[in-house]
């Protein structure tokens, strides 16, 4: 028998999050005969206890008899049982400071690491991930924060409700005023942001048209690669070129800013990328976004003025553009932006999160951690195992052992 964990989020701020639903699991069980979950019972998790219970599932404190435990963000160290395999996201591949100890402990106490960022196929398009949502929430906190700014209409927030049904239904006494959306980023997070402007019936209008003409009605743009960036010595762009070549390139941004009135930031972004803007661009007097919803939420990142994430609860502050300095959201005037800066959006939305990151796993890797089949998609995500790195992960070797 193949036992298989779900282990209890223990991270602060808390994350009610799974990997999977009762119903995921209970398929999984009916599907493959010698897999059984254990289940570690959680107060905040989104599926209650009661809810695995009533799907046949065991619930047990103790995961030793586990090989394999899924979370969703990083183990706390104390509660990891040498030489199981875990999934989770470590954020260790870029050897992040913050999680140096936890690198060390699982070199130290031999696990296989399966780091869910890492989880690509073979062209390199990742199989699992929460941007999606993050888009979904993003737009709607962006869209709220406006109507919050400037006194013209108030939307519910996502957190108080159920599922993402009901915040459709919430959309269906709604129209937004004619204003100018500017969406970045070609990944997961920018089309959960395009599926909420486009169920809210806002039109799409081509780079040259939003640049020069004025609607009576709310419209969007998207922003791509091709409408972000060219190379500094001809204006050019080409993919797989900005991808080698990053600091080559030019934003091509600042145009958009004269008439955008809510950026939705979707864009992929590291310290080699050209940010959308600079500081000083924010004191132009044709510098005119009044908010801005920075979904990926880099602080210091694609778009400055994110000077540090904020929470479910207060989603957004104001930078005011004359000192460049944070102050207080919703002044109603165009001499502040106000930014939404949440970095746990799929946590508003729970529940449909979680099946829709199952539904991967349960498709594209599942099926191979069963069968204990060593694929290129299991490779590519392995950071590390048997106390060694994985073959990608070589670089990390000053990070992981000094």
């Amino acid at each position: 028998m193949l036992y298989i964990g779900i282990a209890r989020e223990g991270k602060t701020p808390a994350d009610n999050r799974s990997p999977f639903s009762p119903k995921q699991c209970r398929e999984i069980e009916n599907q493959y005969s010698q897999v059984k979950f254990r289940i570690q019972p959680s107060a905040i998790r989104c599926f209650k206890d009661v809810e695995y219970r009533e799907a046949g599932l065991t619930l047990q404190e103790d995961l030793s008899e586990c090989e394999i435990i899924f979370g969703v963000k990083e183990a706390l160290i104390d509660t990891l049982i040498p030489g199981k395999t875990y999934l989770f996201f470590s954020h260790t591949k870029k050897a992040q400071a913050h999680n140096k100890k936890l690198m060390k402990a699982l070199i130290e106490k031999n696990i296989t690491m399966i780091d869910y960022e890492c989880l690509t196929h073979d062209d390199g398009h990742r199989i699992v991930g929460f941007g999606y949502w993050a888009g979904v929430v993003g737009a709607h906190n962006g869209l709220m924060t406006y109507g919050k700014k400037f006194n013209q209409y108030e939307l519910t927030p996502v957190y108080s409700l159920q599922n993402f049904q009901e915040l459709k239904e919430s959309y269906e006494t709604f129209f937004m005023p004619p204003i100018k959306i500017a969406v970045t980023g070609s990944g997961r997070v920018s089309t959960g942001v395009l599926d909420i402007l486009q169920y809210l019936d806002i039109a799409e209008v081509s780079v040259d048209d939003y640049l020069s003409k004025r609607y009576a009605y709310p419209v969007f743009v998207h922003l791509k690669g091709k409408d972000l960036y060219g190379r500094m010595d001809d204006s050019s762009y080409n993919r797989d070129d900005f991808h080698k070549n990053p600091s080559a390139y030019c934003c091509l941004f600042l145009q958009y800013t004269k008439m955008t009135d809510i950026l939705m930031n979707g864009v992929y972004w590291d310290k080699q990328i050209p940010r959308l803007f600079e500081l000083n661009d924010m004191q132009r007097s044709d510098f005119n976004i009044p908010v801005i919803a920075d979904i990926t939420c880099d602080e210091n990142g694609s778009v400055p003025c994110n000077v540090g994430s904020t929470t479910i609860a207060d989603p957004t502050y104001g930078f005011e553009k004359k000192t460049l300095l944070k102050t207080t959201p919703f002044q109603n005037t165009f001499d502040t932006v106000d930014i939404m800066a949440v970095d746990n959006l799929p946590n508003e939305l729970p529940r449909d999160a979680s099946k829709y990151f199952g539904g991967f796993l349960q498709a594209y890797v599942l099926p191979d951690l069963i069968h204990g089949r060593q694929t290129g998609v299991i490779k590519r995500a392995t950071i590390c195992s048997n106390g060694s790195l994985g073959e990608a992960y070589n670089y990390l070797h000053e990070y992981a052992f000094e």
